[in-house]
């Protein structure tokens, strides 16, 4: 009689082994920890953790090589794990290569939660290590840098500047963003978040008018029949994602005087002097959709989030008129506060944001600007295309 074959037994599963390797390594036998890891990632390569673990218990039974190859492994599960990337700058520098652990940790520390009190507390040490070897790292970086920028006196402060984003971006410091317009995307237009005054000759007249729009103003805030209107009116059914909060408020509201191409005559009738000065800008004039212009009020505490805008094909102007302290503007990697009666414009394309945070309202004239790399073909033939797409579609979605 055969007798029945017994079932085989069952392999160790991949938890049961490692919880054998921690144990193994608690009571100091590193060799039969590492053997029992080498098991659980040959069978299941995707546990980020257990290279980790393998990691620690080659680098303690002294195979510096091993325990780099496995942490390798653990960033090629997720090339942005912040312990992994700490691990590695870790070993680096207890190989002594001093130079590439500063760099490791610099990369470790862009993956930073922004609230330090969601590390975990053990990492907390070792993330204070981090900054201390990055910054000391950057600071020698930056000297490098502008002792090269500095050996040519030539320079303007145009040059200046973008040499010393052209640093920040390559030490990483800042990164770079590019123009990504929600609907309209012209190809070849230079990408600046903030142009150069001198491109937009009719800035001055602006600027020089500052103190006449700002009467007008006073005299529109004190006119109880004007009234501002929310800056986002959209139905309630549509998916506004970062405009939720702001949909109908009004903590960001707009006294409109230019408004999809249309003039609007009860505010615009009450600042002639502001629409005179705006009539000396080369806005687009197309039917549906501009020009554009606008006092744009942003209530205290109040947070416009990142966004970008629908067309490059044309830029924005702000003019500020009431600022208090504590409100700021960010477009891409620059950060700057609004100062009153100096006019910029910016490119909307880029992701942008503002914030008032102060106790006081902030004011600024708004309006837009054709990008100054269309020549006219270009702006009529954008003119056409933007009035059909409007004429058939309406609204960009």
């Amino acid at each position: 009689m055969i007798s029945p074959m017994a079932d085989p037994e069952p392999a160790p599963q991949s938890d049961d082994l490692e919880s054998a390797a921690d144990r193994l390594a608690s009571q100091g036998d590193i060799a039969g920890a590492r053997a029992l890891l080498e098991q659980v990632v040959q069978a299941s390569p995707e546990r980020l953790d257990t290279w980790l673990k393998l990691a620690a218990v080659r680098r303690a039974g002294g195979d510096s090589p091993g325990a780099q190859a496995a942490i390798s492994s653990a960033l090629s599960v997720d090339p942005l794990h912040l312990v992994a990337l700490l691990s590695r700058a870790r070993l680096l520098e207890s190989d002594g290569q001093r130079l590439e652990a500063a760099k490791a940790y610099t990369r470790a520390l862009a993956q930073l939660p922004d609230d330090d009190s969601e590390l975990q507390s053990g990492l907390k040490p070792l993330v204070a290590h981090a900054r201390q070897v990055s910054g000391a790292w950057m600071a020698r970086a930056n000297a490098v840098w502008d002792a090269a920028i500095d050996a040519d006196p030539s320079l303007d402060n145009r040059h200046r500047a973008r040499l010393s984003r052209f640093k920040s971006n390559a030490l990483r410091e800042t990164r770079y963003y590019h123009s990504e317009p929600t609907h309209y995307h012209y190809p070849g237009l230079r990408e600046r978040e903030f142009h150069e005054v001198e491109d937009f000759p009719w800035l001055a007249s602006i600027a020089a008018a500052a103190g006449d729009i700002l009467e007008e103003l006073h005299a529109l805030l004190e006119d109880r029949s004007a009234r501002a209107e929310p800056y986002i009116q959209q139905p309630n059914d549509v998916p506004l994602r970062q405009w939720t909060a702001l949909n109908h408020s009004l903590d960001w509201t707009a006294f409109h005087l230019l408004s999809g191409g249309h003039r609007v005559a009860e505010n615009a009738d009450r600042c002639p002097r502001t629409m005179a000065a705006l009539a000396q800008v080369t806005q687009p004039q197309i039917a549906g959709r501009s020009p554009n212009a606008m006092f744009s009020l942003l209530k205290p505490h109040t947070h416009i989030p990142p966004h970008t805008g629908i067309a490059n094909t044309r830029l924005v102007c702000h003019l500020p008129l009431i600022v208090p302290p504590d409100c700021w503007f960010r477009v891409g990697a620059t950060k700057r506060r609004w100062v009153v009666g100096e006019p910029f414009v910016f490119d909307d394309t880029i992701e942008h944001e503002a914030a008032n945070e102060s106790d006081l309202p902030r004011i600024v004239l708004i309006f837009d600007s054709w990008h100054p790399d269309l020549d006219a073909g270009e702006r009529a033939a954008v003119r056409r295309v933007m009035e059909a797409d409007e004429a058939e579609h309406g609204a960009p979605l």
